[in-house]
């Protein structure tokens, strides 16, 4: 049955990741890194069944190449802690053909992020073990009208009661920083989230199939029942083999129970 998953996380050079080496092994490509000079080659990766880049109508069309795009996405970010990219990991409802999954993902993606600014990457996963799902990886950085890309923050001086510049003992002036966008708003993940179970909802009553899905959990809803575990990749395939997993078992107990 459909199930709700999304998960969003920051890709970071700080934690030994690469914006580079996420796209080739989503992508199951081979991609070298410029930034470090690494080659990521996920040539024998089996289970991607479709990708696609989406960009905003300014970004430069060369950006529709998957190398030139994360390329550029790690020359523009200069420090050895940067953050490269956003990934969101949806799962796809496995009640729908492959063709409406991936307008559904599509549509999705140019909705919410892509007209929002962002150059955006997707994949599609499946390997036939009923767990199909998507990771979009999205652009941190605005793209300026040039086709240049922006600043993720800027500087603004705080004022005192007359408007003027706050000095400090350093000579310098009291200031702060600003997000030049709104991607990284403490409410925008509750709303991506939010907005990927209406759009999943609408396929599957487009398709007049009775599933739903839900992003808020179950306290939220009112539904006094224990959540299952997410099963993941490895779990789902181990299961559909037959081979029972710890998560797998958790869930079962689960399903046991009586909702209140």
């Amino acid at each position: 049955m459909a199930i709700y998953h999304c998960n969003i996380r920051i890709i970071k050079r700080s934690q030994g990741q690469s914006a580079v080496a996420a796209a080739a092994y989503r992508s199951g490509q081979k991609l070298t890194n410029e930034w470090d000079g690494i080659t990521h080659d996920y040539t024998k990766k089996g289970g991607v069944v479709y990708s696609e880049i989406v960009l905003p109508a300014h970004a430069p069309p060369q950006f529709s190449d998957r190398s030139t795009l994360w390329n550029s996405v790690e020359k523009s970010e200069k420090s050895r802690n940067a953050q490269l990219a956003r990934e969101i990991e949806i799962a796809l409802p496995a009640e729908i053909d492959r063709r409406s999954q991936i307008r559904l993902v599509s549509k999705y993606v140019q909705d919410i992020f892509v007209s929002a600014g962002m150059c955006a990457d997707y994949f599609i996963h499946d390997k036939g073990d009923g767990n199909p799902h998507a990771h979009i990886m999205l652009t941190l950085r605005p793209i300026l009208e040039n086709g240049e890309w922006g600043a993720k923050c800027r500087k603004e001086y705080d004022l005192d009661g007359r408007g003027q510049r706050i000095p400090l003992p350093s000579g310098e002036f009291k200031s702060h920083r600003v997000n030049t966008t709104d991607w990284n708003d403490p409410g925008k993940a509750e709303e991506w989230r939010a907005q990927w179970a209406r759009y999943a909802n609408a396929m599957l009553d487009a398709r007049n199939l009775p599933q739903r899905v839900d992003h808020r959990s179950y306290a939220r809803q009112g539904i006094q029942q224990v959540p299952t575990v997410h099963m993941g990749v490895a779990a789902s395939q181990m299961e559909h083999r037959g081979l029972a997993t710890e998560k797998g078992a958790v869930n079962r107990g689960i399903a046991a129970q009586t909702v209140f």
